[in-house]
C-alpha cells in the first residue's frame, strides 16, 4: 500500500459503522461503511415460478406477432427448404439460453417440430465489435446440447466476406449486415432487455445493430455525434440518435420473430416477451423500467458501486460508471468494484491504446483528436469517449477502480487510482479476501478526503451495480 494511503486511513474510526453487501461476479463482498450510507436499489419485482411455462406462454400468445409456426406456413416453402437464423447475445451478457427452463432449447425445438432439419439451421453470435467467443464460452452460453448439433457461427464486423450491402439509412449511414442472417428465408433475434447508456436499453433491434453490422456502420452508431447527444443515455429512445439508427436498420433487414427476457439484480427471470421486434421489444423494455429506474433526491459525495455480470473487463464496466452518474456530486468520488474475469480484463489491444490516449490528452482533446477529418476510425473508440462522461463529472482523481485482474503496470494505461494501491501487500493471484480489502481501504480514504476538510460526505452504495438506473428528482423551485 502506498504509505500515504495507508497514513490516511488509519485516521478513520469506523466504530458505528455498517455492512453493505457488494456483488462481485459470483460472489458478494461485505464492506463497512459510514452509518448514514443510503443504499440504492430495485424495486422488487417478482420472478417467474415456473420459467419453462412463461417460456411456452411466450410462443403460444406472441406480442403483436403471429405464432412462430404461422410464419413459417406462410414462408410459402416446404420446411425442408427453409434456411433459419437466430442471433444471439455473446458471454458478455447473462441471457439465460441454457437447458429446458432457457429460451433457445424452446426455440429450437419449435423449429424441429415445424420439420426444419438442423443443417437448415445457423446460430449466429451478435459479436459487434466483441471478439469471437471461444468454445468454452459457447459451452457455458448455449449449452453441450446446442454447441455439439447446431452450426454456431460468430460474426465479424471486419470480414467483407460476410458482408451484404442493404442500403443507406435516413441519417445517410451506409449499411452492411451479415451475409448469413440477411439470405435466411426465416430470421430470429434473441437477447436481454436492460438499460443501455447509449442505446437507452438493450435487446430487441440491438441484436442487429450493432451485433451483425459492418465496422464502418458501427463507426457511425458509435461515433460522437451519436454518442454527444443528451438523449443517448439510459432508458431514453424517444429522440435517441442511437435507437432510432439502430431500429431502421433492423428493420431493413427484417426481423420474423423476438425472443428477449428481462432479469431481476439475480439474474432470475422476471418477464419473456416474443413475437413482434418493436411491439415486444416496447413491453419489456415498460416492464424493465418499472422497477429499475430509481429516484434519488440528492447526488452524494462518494458512490459506492460495481461491474456486475457485464463488468467482464474494463471496457465493458464503463456501463457501471456511467449508470452511476446521476448519483455522484460533481468532483465527487466514485468506487468500482469489478470482477475482470476476462481473458482480456482491459479489453482489445486497441481499446488499451485509446483508454490511455484518453487518460493523457483528457475527454475534450480526445474528442478534438478523433472528430478530425484526418483521424481514421479505430476499433473501440467510442468506449474512453463514454469514460470521458465519467471524468467530465468526477476528474481522474475522483475515480477508484478496484480490480485484481489487473496489474500496477497495466493499469498506469487507466485513468483513475488503482485499486491495487489501497492492499496492504502485493497478491500473487485474485482472492475474494483481497478484493474486500481493496474496497474497503478505497471506502476509508474516500472518507478521510472529505473528513480532512472538516466534512461529512454523504455516501450511497448502489446495490445491482449497472442494473439499477438513477435518476434525480428535481428540487421544486
Amino acid at each position: 500500500m502506498r504509505p500515504d494511503i495507508q497514513k490516511k486511513i488509519k485516521k478513520i474510526d469506523m466504530k458505528g459503522w455498517k455492512r453493505v453487501s457488494v456483488e462481485f461476479g459470483r460472489n458478494v463482498l461485505e464492506v463497512s461503511v459510514p452509518p448514514n450510507c443510503f443504499e440504492l436499489s430495485m424495486k422488487g419485482v417478482p420472478v417467474l415460478p415456473d420459467p419453462q411455462a412463461s417460456i411456452e406462454k411466450a410462443f403460444l400468445n406472441p406480442i403483436g406477432s403471429s405464432t412462430l409456426e404461422e410464419i413459417i406456413r406462410k414462408k410459402g416453402k416446404p420446411p425442408g427448404e427453409i434456411s433459419v437464423a437466430i442471433a444471439v447475445s455473446d458471454v458478455t451478457r447473462p441471457v439465460p439460453y441454457k437447458g429446458e427452463n432457457g429460451i433457445l432449447i424452446p426455440i429450437l425445438k419449435r423449429l424441429e417440430a415445424s420439420r426444419i432439419p438442423k443443417r437448415n439451421i445457423k446460430i449466429i453470435v451478435a459479436t459487434g465489435m466483441h471478439r469471437s467467443s471461444t468454445r468454452e464460452e459457447k459451452l457455458e452460453m448455449y449449452g453441450e446440447e446446442v454447441v455439439e448439433q447446431f452450426t454456431i457461427l460468430d460474426h465479424d464486423c471486419e470480414d467483407n466476406d460476410l458482408l451484404v450491402s442493404i442500403g443507406k439509412t435516413q441519417r445517410g449511414t451506409d449499411v452492411y449486415v451479415n451475409r448469413d442472417f440477411h439470405s435466411s428465408d426465416l430470421k430470429i433475434t434473441t437477447g436481454l432487455v436492460e438499460s443501455h447508456f447509449m442505446t437507452g436499453i438493450s435487446g430487441g433491434r440491438k441484436s442487429i445493430c450493432p451485433g451483425l453490422v459492418d465496422v464502418k456502420t458501427i463507426q457511425r452508431f458509435h461515433g460522437a455525434g451519436y454518442l454527444e447527444d443528451a438523449n443517448a443515455d439510459n432508458l431514453i429512445l424517444e429522440g435517441n440518435p442511437c435507437h432510432e439508427e439502430a431500429i431502421e436498420v433492423a428493420k431493413t433487414v427484417g426481423v420474423d420473430f423476438i425472443v428477449n427476457v428481462t432479469l431481476d439484480k439475480d439474474m432470475r427471470i422476471t418477464g419473456v416477451f416474443a413475437g413482434d421486434l418493436e411491439k415486444a421489444h416496447m413491453d419489456a423494455f415498460q416492464h424493465m423500467k418499472g422497477y429499475t429506474a430509481t429516484p434519488v433526491d440528492q447526488e452524494y459525495d462518494i458512490v459506492l458501486t460495481h461491474g456486475g455480470y457485464v463488468g467482464r473487463n474494463h471496457y465493458q464496466t464503463a456501463k457501471a460508471a456511467c449508470g452511476a452518474l446521476p448519483a455522484v456530486k460533481k468532483g465527487g468520488i466514485l468506487i468500482i468494484a469489478a470482477d475482470n474475469r476476462d481473458m482480456e480484463p482491459i479489453g482489445t489491444p486497441e481499446y488499451k491504446s485509446l483508454i490511455h490516449l484518453l487518460k493523457l490528452q483528457g475527454i475534450e482533446s480526445y474528442l478534438k483528436i478523433i472528430s478530425h477529418p484526418d483521424w481514421k476510425f479505430t476499433k473501440d473508440q467510442w468506449e474512453p469517449e463514454v469514460w470521458g462522461r465519467v471524468l467530465r463529472k468526477i476528474g481522474e482523481d475522483g475515480l477508484i477502480y478496484c480490480t485484481l485482474e489487473i496489474s500496477q503496470q497495466d493499469y498506469c494505461l487507466l485513468p483513475g487510482w488503482c485499486g491495487l494501491d489501497f492492499l496492504k501487500r502485493k497478491k500473487k493471484k485474485p482472492s475474494l479476501e483481497a478484493t474486500q480489502e481493496m474496497v474497503q481501504n478505497a471506502v476509508l480514504f474516500a472518507v478521510y478526503r472529505y473528513r480532512g476538510k472538516g466534512i461529512e460526505p454523504t455516501m450511497a452504495s448502489i446495490r445491482e451495480g449497472p442494473y439499477v438506473v438513477p435518476y434525480l428528482i428535481p428540487k421544486n423551485t
